[in-house]
């Protein structure tokens, strides 16, 4: 066989996850990479979400080999989970050299470090935006979407009436009130001579948790439960809701249960308490990896290059509705309004503390019993000491 052949090849496994990206997406991307890298061929095997953290633990943990993984896409906020360890390769380099490290948004970069180390490399975003009823808005004399905190509330009011919901908000959207809190220059959580403590009582966090409290009067969202319960999508469906705070794909889920409102749902991004800035959000989305114990790094390395690179990044954007991976490629999404919404927040969008234990928090969760002590009368000041305390316990394994 001659150079270059198909018996010269060297495979590139690569573990994406279910519904990432299209089956189209997929083949193009395949077909031009093999023709572009004749030395190499691409074995893309697609993941379920449910157990993958066992498994790419396991993955990272074997002995490496021709049927490991060589690039791994993982939830952005896990990098540090899998980093911690060794286990993960360093890309520092890479980013900083070749792939404009600088540039990227920070919600995918900033959780894709460990010990100031680039291990996670920033593939697409999705972030919540505010899905609106134009008709009421309408009716309430609101002619352009609020631009900041103050247009927000009153606007808000104004949809506020006995025959409807202003917003519904769930009272424990930890998710939502990580942004107000991002917003006033507070943190969930911080690192104080390399040890996570809980923040939740700092001055800048109790003032996030006061504008919560504000926007979540002005609906009749349960303080004692989650946007999954029930799911906000069917409330907003089924009844006179001004707002929702979520990604723009949920408005499909509730045109379909309510057909009515197709051509009536409008998207503007969370606003921030000026208007020239939309307000903090969680980002959420994945970054590509490599495992310190592929026998293929030349290879991983050049598709992570191909994938987060501008073309396939922004190819992958437009196919699946994501946010690409650097401010500067929004235009690629700005003709889809639910989109472009998503990609103004992304750009001051923030991820959980980079902390491998964060996981821990997450599965007690404090921030949401925070919270409905909070919408329930609590002290904002007893209950966010307390509660913030409960995060660094799960934080700190010296202080269990």
């Amino acid at each position: 066989m001659s150079e270059g052949g198909a018996d010269d090849r060297r495979s590139v496994t690569v573990w994406l996850m279910k519904n990432s990206a299209s089956q189209d997406f997929l083949r193009r991307f395949t077909e031009e990479f093999e023709r572009e890298h004749p030395r190499l061929s691409l074995d893309i095997r697609i993941q379920e979400w449910t157990g993958i953290g066992e498994k790419v633990q396991a993955a990272l943990k074997a002995d490496g080999g021709d049927d490991g993984p060589d690039v791994v896409e993982v939830g952005n906020t896990q990098v540090p989970q899998y980093a911690e360890g060794g286990r993960l390769q360093d890309l520092t380099l890479e980013a900083m050299r070749d792939w404009g490290i600088r540039e990227w948004l920070p919600g995918l970069a900033e959780p894709g470090q460990y010990m100031s180390q680039q291990f996670g490399i920033p593939w697409y975003a999705a972030n919540r935006v505010v899905i609106y009823r134009k008709d009421l808005f309408e009716e309430a004399g609101i002619g352009e979407p609020p631009r900041t905190r103050e247009e927000w509330i009153t606007a808000t009011e104004k949809l506020d009436t006995a025959g409807a919901q202003g917003i519904y908000l769930a009272g424990q959207d930890w998710y939502t009130l990580s942004g107000f809190i991002w917003d006033e220059g507070g943190e969930l959580a911080r690192q104080d001579g390399g040890i996570w403590k809980g923040s939740l009582d700092s001055a800048a966090a109790l003032r996030g948790m006061e504008f919560y409290r504000e926007l979540h009067a002005l609906g009749r969202g349960p303080a004692d439960a989650d946007e999954e319960h029930p799911p906000q999508a069917g409330v907003f469906a089924k009844g006179r809701v001004g707002q929702i705070i979520a990604v723009p794909g949920v408005a499909q889920s509730i045109v379909r249960e309510n057909p009515e409102l197709k051509g009536k749902l409008g998207f503007f991004p969370v606003p921030g308490k000026t208007a020239d800035r939309p307000g903090a959000v969680f980002t959420g989305g994945s970054d590509l990896v490599v495992p310190k114990n592929t026998d293929n790094l030349e290879g991983a390395v050049q598709v992570i290059e191909a994938l987060a690179g501008a073309k396939w990044n922004t190819e992958l954007a437009r196919a699946m509705n994501y946010v690409p991976n650097k401010e500067s490629l929004a235009d690629a999404v700005a003709g889809e309004e639910g989109v472009a919404a998503m990609a103004a927040g992304a750009a001051h969008g923030r991820a959980t503390p980079g902390t491998p234990r964060w996981g821990a928090v997450e599965a007690d969760n404090p921030i949401k019993e925070y919270m409905t002590k909070v919408l329930t009368g609590g002290d904002p000041r007893e209950e966010a000491r307390r509660h913030s305390e409960r995060i660094t316990e799960l934080l700190d394994l010296n202080a269990r």
